[in-house]
């Protein structure tokens, strides 16, 4: 008898995409959504597919990932993106290899591919992106500083060639929100920890990101589309530096307009 798998999946405002998503997970022995308190219809459709829907005001993909873990009943933990879809040769790998026995392996990987403006991504740094997503519970966690969350497990990992589909961004105005946001996010993560900051990062970092993205990582097979990405992976670069160069300004004009006034 195989071990059980508890796919747990994270949301706030899919009603578009949660379905597609919760179809691909019906072969798992039980579904576990959190919820961030969406104001469309993610709930309503999700409760067709479970009745374990949570809801928890969002505390980071660190934090929304490690309780809904914690809300799963089974040993197996499939972490799911509400904007992603278990492909079915994936689904079959993943089914082959518990029924088989997964013998010393505590942790399972496999490559993301992104559906972006009406076409799979196969080159630059969206691919083949690997994410470890299948993980036995009290062997793993989720880690990491946000936007950038990661699963660590204390044990064996095997990589799976099938994929998990990635419908991302529906057009580049939402691609341009969420870059907004993520580079905020890692601006802010950068200031609390204190990172050093040279005026150089501004030019560099961004270059660099283009050249691996674009030419290093073959981005240009993928047409326009992969120039579009690898442009947007650099000015994602330059967002973050220019907010943590701004959030060092602020600080220090606000240190020199009040003073320590202790003798």
């Amino acid at each position: 008898m195989r071990e059980k798998i508890s796919a747990c999946v994270i949301c706030f405002n899919e009603e578009k995409k949660i379905e597609r998503c919760l179809q691909s997970l019906t072969w798992c022995d039980e579904i576990v959504l959190m919820d961030s308190f969406s104001t469309d219809r993610t709930v309503d459709i999700a409760r067709k597919f479970t009745d374990k829907v949570y809801q928890q005001a969002w505390m980071g993909y660190v934090g929304q990932r490690n309780l809904v873990r914690e809300k799963a009943s089974h040993p197996w933990i499939l972490y799911v993106d509400s904007d992603e879809e278990i492909s079915p040769a994936l689904r079959d790998q993943i089914l082959e290899e518990f029924e088989k026995g997964t013998g010393p392996y505590v942790g399972y990987e496999f490559p993301r591919i992104v559906y972006f403006l009406g076409k799979w991504i196969k080159h630059g740094e969206w691919y083949p992106d690997v994410k470890l997503r299948l993980f036995k519970k009290e062997f793993g966690r989720t880690e990491g500083i946000e936007p950038h969350d990661k699963v660590v497990v204390n044990g064996e990992i095997k990589r799976l060639s099938a994929p998990v589909f990635h419908y991302t961004y529906g057009e580049i105005s939402d691609q341009l929100n969420t870059l907004n946001r993520f580079s905020s996010i890692a601006a802010q993560q950068r200031f609390v920890q204190d990172r050093s900051l040279i005026k150089a990062d501004l030019i560099f970092h961004p270059l660099f990101r283009f050249i691996k993205g674009y030419f290093l990582k073959r981005g240009f097979l993928d047409g326009t589309h992969g120039f579009i990405i690898a442009m947007s992976c650099a000015f994602t670069a330059f967002a973050k530096y220019s907010k943590h160069w701004e959030l060092v300004q602020r600080h220090r004009k606000n240190f020199k307009e009040f003073p320590d006034d202790s003798p």
